[in-house]
């Protein structure tokens, strides 16, 4: 049997990784400057994450969730600490697309509502209802198209309020930093446009944090300087640093009821040990503290390349925007630099998305290597 051939695959074969380095199956050293689409978020095979799940594996693995497990309500409550949403809720599942798929599903159970807002190149998963809400014709199927979406633009305050005019709206759902559409953000005050208009309609206000939480800008969520107040928050990749969790913080306007939803595999023994694991390091070696210097740094760094037309994004969620193509250059970092960065739907753009645990130097890497190539 073959692979269902749906990857374009680099000639890289990684076996070993720590921290921002990822080495292959010939023992070359490559500096990640990706995460594996955002993921990694305490830097690869970090000591204590790799010690606490050899640990619960020698205890007990998975039980479904018809049973206690004390380590969920000690994830809540360490995710109510850290991020200062205390009175949320938590429902855990295993992947962001699942999170998406569970707050739409849950604002429309509370609003008695089916239509849903979204933003033109927003990403928001691959499963049905998350993908209907992402802007990507080409992975959408008829199926997906059951689904009553409207896009609007970002800063678009008319194009919202007509959208509203049609009333039936469930949720309004987006993204504080767009993450697969190119990092662009909406402004404070449009963001606070959504949640009065939400508010004023009896819908739910929907905060995609998949990419941009866990601290990646500073903030535990990139939503938090907006001052909103949103009905769910989702959650996934960083928050488990390549293990797969997913939740919904969820505010407590919307009761739960048994049954309401579910997941098998959503808050096992070892999702939670991961989880846990993550927020402790990032309080113990205080990583959300250094990422407002980080930026500074790199920002500072791209101006010295004429080419860096503009630099996207916020915290250590960042772009580099160019006036032709990246897709060869991101090659050559690759081959060339021994660099992983990502791509976008923006052609022009490289996302640069390490783990939280990088230093001054290794971003100085990726910009002399910049300098050669261009």
């Amino acid at each position: 049997m073959k692979l269902f051939d749906v990857y374009p695959l680099y000639e890289v074969t990684p076996t070993v990784a720590k921290d921002v380095w990822i080495y292959d199956k010939e023992g070359t050293k490559y500096l990640d400057l990706y995460g594996g689409h955002t993921v990694i978020s305490i830097g690869h095979s970090h000591p204590e994450f790799l010690r606490n799940l050899k640990n619960q594996l020698d205890k007990i693995t998975f039980y479904s969730n018809a049973v206690q497990n004390p380590l969920q309500h000690e994830l809540a409550q360490e995710i109510g600490n850290i991020s200062g949403l205390s009175e949320y809720k938590l429902f855990l599942c295993s992947t962001g697309a699942e999170a998406v798929e569970n707050a739409l599903k849950l604002a429309s159970f509370h609003t008695k509502k089916r239509k849903v807002i979204s933003f033109t190149k927003a990403f928001h998963g691959r499963t049905s209802a998350a993908v209907s809400v992402s802007d990507y014709a080409n992975i959408r199927s008829p199926l997906n198209n059951q689904h009553e979406v409207e896009f609007v633009k970002l800063e678009d305050y008319e194009g919202l309020e007509k959208a509203f005019a049609k009333k039936d709206i469930a949720a309004v759902i987006i993204e504080p930093i767009q993450g697969v559409g190119g990092l662009d953000q909406p402004s404070n005050d449009f963001m606070k446009f959504i949640d009065k208009l939400c508010k004023k309609n009896q819908s739910c206000l929907i905060i995609d944090e998949v990419q941009s939480g866990c601290g990646r800008t500073g903030n535990y969520f990139a939503y938090q300087p907006n001052s909103i107040s949103p009905t769910m928050i989702t959650i996934a990749k960083g928050i488990g640093n390549g293990f797969p969790i997913g939740g919904v913080l969820i505010s407590p306007e919307i009761n739960s009821s048994y049954g309401l939803l579910g997941t098998t595999f959503g808050g096992s023994y070892l999702a939670c040990t991961a989880a846990l694991t993550v927020i402790n390091v990032l309080k113990k070696e205080k990583l959300l503290s250094k990422i407002a210097s980080l930026e500074v740094y790199f920002k500072n760094r791209a101006k010295e390349l004429s080419a860096i037309k503009n630099v996207k994004g916020r915290g250590l969620m960042l772009g580099l925007e160019f006036d032709f193509e990246v897709s060869d250059l991101r090659k050559k970092l690759l081959y060339e630099h021994q660099i992983f960065a990502g791509g976008s739907a923006d052609k022009n753009l490289i996302r640069i998305l390490p783990p939280l645990t990088i230093k001054k130097q290794q971003i100085d890497m990726l910009f002399d290597a910049l300098k050669i190539i261009l």
